[in-house]
C-alpha cells in the first residue's frame, strides 16, 4: 500500500504547536505517512520535512509584509510548485491566512483536496473573506463553536474541533502552591497585569499599567503586581515606566514568561485583548481586559470590526462577562476601579470563575485528535482513488 503523503504549512510557532500535534494524531493511523512544507521546530521533531525556514512568513503588519512581499511571494510559488510535482493527498494549511488561502486556491483548482485549520476571523472584519474561502477550502476546521455556523451557512464543509489551550489547560491550578513557586505570600490581594507579548503592545500599555497600580496601591498598600512578559525588549519597557513614574521600591514583579503561573496566583487579572484573555478565562481568572492602538488604526478598526465584544470570553459566552475598555475608555481610573470591584465582591469572582468553567468544558475536545478524525475520510478519498491509478 502506497504511503500517505501530507502536505502542510504553519506559518509561525502556534501553528508550529498545532501542526506537530496534528501529526502525532495523524501517526496513530498512519505510521508511515510523509509530511512536508513548511513547519516549526515541533513539527521538525516529528519528521516534518520543512522546505522552507519557517520564520520566512512570520512577518506581521502591513509595512512589513510590503517589505517582504516578493520573498513571500516566491516561496509560495516555490511551494505550489513543489506540491504539485508531490501530489500530497492532502493539503493543511494552518492559521496564516493571507499565506496560505491564495496558496490553498492555487492547489485546490488542480485538484488537490485542501484544509485550512484555523478559522480567520471572518466573524468580527472583513466577512466577504468568505468568498475567497469557499474557492480555496475543500473543508474548514475551526476552534470556536460559534465559527461553524457561518461557515455552514456559506456552504463550506467544516468541522468544530475545539480549542488546544483548553487541552493544555486541565483546569484551575493551585493558587496557593502557585504563589509559593513563586516567592509570594501565600495570602493577599495579588493582581496579574498582561501588556500584551509585542513590543508595540507593551509600548501601548506599560504606562497606563503602571499608573493602574498605582491607583490600586493608594487604595490597598496591601495589593501585589506580577508582570509577566515575553522577551527582554518587552521588560525594559516596561522598566521604564515604572522609572518615570517614579515608583520606588514598588511591589511589582516583573517575570520573564510564565505567563500562565502568574494568572493563576492573582486573584484578578489585568489584561491587553488577545489569546491571553482566553488563557485567564480558561485558569477560571476574573479579568479587567484593555487596549489601546494609534488612534488612527482603531478609528479604522472602528469602521470594520462588526462585533460587540473584542475579548474571546465575552464572545464565546455571548455577553458581557468581564468588563472590557478599550481606547479613550481605558484610563487608568477605570481600569483600577474595575480591578478594585472584582477584588472586593468575591461572589463576582465565584460567579465569573464557574461561567469560564462551563466555557473550558465546551472548549475541550481533544482538537487533534477531532482535527485527525475529520481529515481521515478525505484523506482515504484522495489516497485511495490514487491506489487504484
Amino acid at each position: 500500500m502506497a504511503v500517505v503523503r501530507i502536505g502542510m504549512v504553519a506559518g509561525e510557532a502556534s501553528g508550529d504547536t498545532l501542526g506537530a500535534h496534528l501529526m502525532a494524531a495523524l501517526r496513530k493511523r498512519y505510521p508511515d505517512a510523509q509530511f512536508f512544507g513548511i513547519g516549526g521546530p515541533k513539527m521538525i521533531s516529528r519528521g516534518f520535512d520543512s522546505w522552507f525556514p519557517q520564520e520566512k512568513l512570520a512577518v506581521r503588519g502591513l509595512i512589513e509584509v510590503l517589505r517582504h512581499f516578493r520573498e513571500l511571494w516566491g516561496i509560495r510559488s516555490a511551494l505550489k510548485r513543489r506540491m504539485l510535482e508531490a501530489q500530497p493527498d492532502i493539503f493543511i494549511g494552518i492559521d496564516s491566512p493571507d499565506f496560505n488561502l491564495g496558496l490553498e486556491r492555487r492547489l485546490r483548482r488542480r485538484g488537490i483536496t485542501t484544509v485550512h485549520y484555523v478559522s480567520p476571523t471572518v466573524w468580527a472584519w472583513r466577512r466577504g473573506r468568505i468568498r475567497t474561502i469557499r474557492r480555496s477550502v475543500s473543508h474548514m476546521l475551526v476552534l470556536f463553536p460559534f465559527e461553524q455556523p457561518i461557515y455552514a451557512e456559506a456552504g463550506i464543509p467544516v468541522t468544530y474541533v475545539g480549542h488546544p489551550l483548553a487541552d493544555e489547560i486541565e483546569g484551575e491550578l493551585d493558587q496557593p502552591d502557585m504563589r509559593t513557586q513563586l516567592r509570594l505570600p501565600r495570602v493577599g490581594p495579588v493582581v496579574a497585569m498582561l501588556p500584551g507579548s509585542r513590543q508595540s503592545e507593551v509600548g501601548e500599555h506599560a504606562e497606563l499599567f503602571v499608573a493602574v497600580a498605582r491607583l490600586m496601591l493608594e487604595r490597598d498598600p496591601a495589593l501585589r503586581f506580577l508582570v509577566p512578559l515575553a522577551t527582554r525588549e518587552t521588560r525594559v519597557i516596561f522598566e521604564e515606566a515604572i522609572h518615570r513614574a517614579g515608583l520606588i521600591d514598588p511591589p511589582i514583579t516583573l517575570l520573564f514568561g510564565h505567563a500562565q503561573d502568574a494568572m493563576a496566583a492573582a486573584d484578578v487579572v489585568l489584561v491587553a485583548s488577545g489569546t491571553a484573555t482566553l488563557e485567564a478565562a480558561l485558569l477560571r481568572r476574573p479579568m479587567v481586559v484593555t487596549y489601546r492602538l494609534n488612534p488612527i488604526t482603531y478609528a479604522i478598526a472602528r469602521c470594520l470590526v462588526r462585533v460587540p465584544y473584542v475579548a474571546l470570553p465575552n464572545i464565546l459566552a455571548g455577553e458581557q462577562v468581564v468588563p472590557e475598555f478599550l481606547q479613550d475608555e481605558a484610563t487608568a481610573e477605570n481600569l483600577a476601579q474595575a480591578a478594585l470591584n472584582l477584588l472586593g465582591d468575591a461572589r463576582v469572582r465565584r460567579a465569573v470563575s464557574d461561567r469560564f468553567a462551563a466555557i473550558h468544558a465546551q472548549l475541550r475536545c481533544g482538537t487533534a485528535e477531532r482535527a485527525a478524525a475529520a481529515l481521515l475520510p478525505l484523506i482515504e478519498s484522495r489516497h485511495g482513488a490514487a491506489a487504484l491509478t
